[in-house]
């Protein structure tokens, strides 16, 4: 066999390889600026590439960076009549909804819209408790590799989220986390204003899409941020950190702290805002 030429470089494959196999040299790192490079150089695609990167920073990211907050869920009650039920499920246009029974800390299990069907005709057989499921419950701090895993294991695709003290935070759903990989999942049933740009956490945390515009940003904040040459949040943080931030690095734009939770290495795609007193 002919050997491989003194100094010349292994092919990219051969490097992830090796680098994959030898634990002992493995750097995310290095490994997610080879993949970028075998881009820039046609070897795989930007989608591709976007996906892969997704799968590497699900390992990095919590339940509470992609759940929706507690304000935010259409919550049904276990008194509810059917046509009460029937109603919500119009309105909102949801398959699944928690049911809760004396607070909304009191979920007792998830219904789903299509198991009201057996029920049409003869509504006055309707029995809530027939067509309950049980809740899955997770803490805000699962890992989303591990709810993932979750969710494939149990079969379910939506868990209540909740904090230290056993109350409900929230709700996230398996089309959640596959979003962090895959990018938004638009079914025909989605309404565009139920995929918000801006979510309230309620811990004085937001989640904002970084391709949120600028004057959204400041009619949602009460606040002024220079448009510049940017219409979009995300440009603006590039802008202040000079280049295209890293998962988890933190720019600072007063009156706003903005972390990032992802990017695919080409651009931002989610940030999280905290208020602060740190001056730009």
């Amino acid at each position: 066999m002919k050997q491989q030429d003194k100094g010349k470089p292994r092919p990219w494959y051969q490097r992830w390889i090796r680098n994959t196999i030898d634990t002992s040299v493995t750097c995310r790192e290095e490994l997610i600026e080879e993949l970028r490079q075998s881009q820039n150089n046609n070897i795989i695609s930007s989608e591709s590439l976007s996906m892969i990167e997704g799968v590497m920073q699900v390992d990095n990211l919590q339940v509470r960076d992609i759940m929706i907050p507690r304000a935010n869920i259409h919550f049904l009650h276990l008194d509810d009549s059917y046509h009460d039920i029937l109603k919500t499920v119009l309105d909102s246009g949801h398959s699944r909804y928690p049911v809760f029974d004396i607070d909304r800390d009191d979920v007792e299990g998830i219904l789903l819209a299509k198991d009201l069907l057996k029920y049409v005709g003869q509504e006055k057989s309707f029995d809530i408790d027939d067509i309950l499921r049980p809740a899955s419950f997770v803490p805000e701090s699962q890992n989303l590799n591990t709810l993932l895993s979750q969710f494939r294991n149990s079969r379910n695709h939506m868990a209540m989220v909740v904090d230290e003290y056993s109350g409900t935070s929230g709700v996230v759903t398996i089309e959640d986390v596959l979003e962090q990989i895959v990018g938004d999942i638009d079914d025909e049933h989605d309404d565009v204003d139920d995929k918000k740009n801006i979510l309230d956490q309620g811990d004085g945390r937001f989640t904002v899409k970084a391709s949120t515009e600028v004057e959204e940003f400041n009619d949602y904040f009460k606040c002024d941020m220079a448009l510049g040459k940017f219409d979009t949040i995300g440009g603006l943080v590039t802008q202040k950190a000079g280049r295209i931030p890293e998962q988890g690095e933190e720019v600072a734009l007063s009156p706003f702290l903005f972390k990032v939770l992802r990017c695919d290495g080409r651009k931002i795609q989610l940030l999280e805002v905290n208020k602060t007193d740190v001056t730009a």
